[in-house]
């Protein structure tokens, strides 16, 4: 029996064009920055994001790490939405390990900070307060359901930091499916970020790896926290030859994935005890909740397994699915009717 794994998009498995060109992949040491496949991925990366450099790491939680720690030192703040994935899934990294203070303002529906809030959270001098030093976005936003953040709702907390000399990171772990949402080119979204953050192991399908973009000077800088954390690597071209080709491959393709996405979101919405508008569904994440005379979560999550369907609740009675490369139309039809097989009234268990 096939497997169907909604789980996330990091199950994806590298295509064979990725497998082909890391068995092939020239190497070097890129600690010392002589592995040349290494290199053309971070000139991509960096010419993709418009930006002037950029430094491979392992993951997107460190990539996520390494900016903060480099924009912010010792003792400043940064400012999260309070459902951001740096703040809510990275294991406290930023004040585990860099002892960087946090604020946290509500993230709304669609992914935003209000700007008033925003600015609130602004820290005047004074000896008693932390320096803000950095705000962050995340874009595709995750908790929000997979949200895009707009090219003018990017500039204008951008303006508001710019004015309170004040960085802006971009969590853009998902940043082309947020592209391919707006229909504009990442550039675009992240043009006036400081710096930004892509994952290669989502949406793109490659084995392993996230990248940095920003200022040359940001980079190297970065480049040293990196090896600090450990995440310096050696004949990493095996890694940046799989990106290489997501870059230059899968970007596209992000809109069957946004597809299957609305199609399965419409296909379970009118569901008995499905509580799912899919209008909500802009992207490749659906979460949705059950209502609570509806089968117990448990339940539901096993019998679905039974069927070869994986995914997760995230919280008591709400769940999400993640649509990705190795998850096809006639997939999601399965699991719609899937669905209806258990909760449809006169065949519910």
């Amino acid at each position: 029996m096939k497997t169907i794994d909604l789980r996330s998009d990091t199950t994806t498995l590298p295509t064979d064009e990725m497998r082909q060109a890391i068995a092939g992949s020239e190497l070097g040491d890129d600690v010392f920055q002589d592995d040349p496949t290494v290199n053309k991925l971070e000139d991509l990366a960096a010419q993709r994001m418009g930006k002037e450099a950029a430094l491979l790491v392992p993951s997107g939680t460190m990539a996520n790490l390494i900016s903060i720690l480099t924009h912010c030192g010792r003792g400043a703040e940064v400012i999260l939405g309070n459902k951001a994935h740096s703040y809510k899934y990275e294991k406290g990294g930023i004040s585990a390990y860099g002892s960087v203070h946090s604020t946290q303002i509500p993230n709304q529906d669609d992914g935003t900070m209000q700007l008033e809030d925003i600015r609130d959270a602004i820290r005047g001098i004074d000896d008693h307060f932390p320096v803000t030093k950095l705000i962050c976005l995340e874009n595709t936003h995750n908790v929000c359901g997979g949200a895009p953040l707009s090219v003018a709702y990017t500039k204008e907390v951008a303006d508001l930091a710019r004015a309170h000399n004040i960085k802006m990171h971009i969590d853009g772990a998902r940043i082309f499916n947020a592209a391919v949402a707006e229909g504009v080119e990442a550039q675009e979204l992240v043009e006036d970020a400081d710096s930004i953050s892509f994952c290669m192991s989502k949406g793109l399908a490659a084995p392993v790896g996230s990248v940095i973009c920003g200022r040359k000077d940001f980079i190297n800088r970065a480049r040293g926290i990196r090896k600090g954390l450990g995440g310096g690597m050696r004949q990493a071209g095996i890694i940046a030859a799989a990106g290489i080709v997501a870059l230059e491959t899968m970007v596209d393709r992000l809109q069957e994935d946004h597809t299957n996405a609305r199609i399965l979101a419409d296909g379970i919405a009118s569901l008995p005890g499905v509580v799912l508008d899919p209008e909500s569904i802009k992207t490749n994440i659906i979460y949705f909740d059950l209502d609570d005379d509806a089968i117990e979560s448990a339940d539901f999550l096993t019998v679905l397994a039974a069927k070869g369907i994986q995914f997760f609740d995230t919280d008591p009675r709400r769940f999400r699915m993640v649509t990705h490369n190795d998850i096809s139309t006639e997939d999601v039809l399965y699991t719609i009717e899937s669905f209806k097989s258990i909760l449809t009234t006169d065949s519910a268990p």
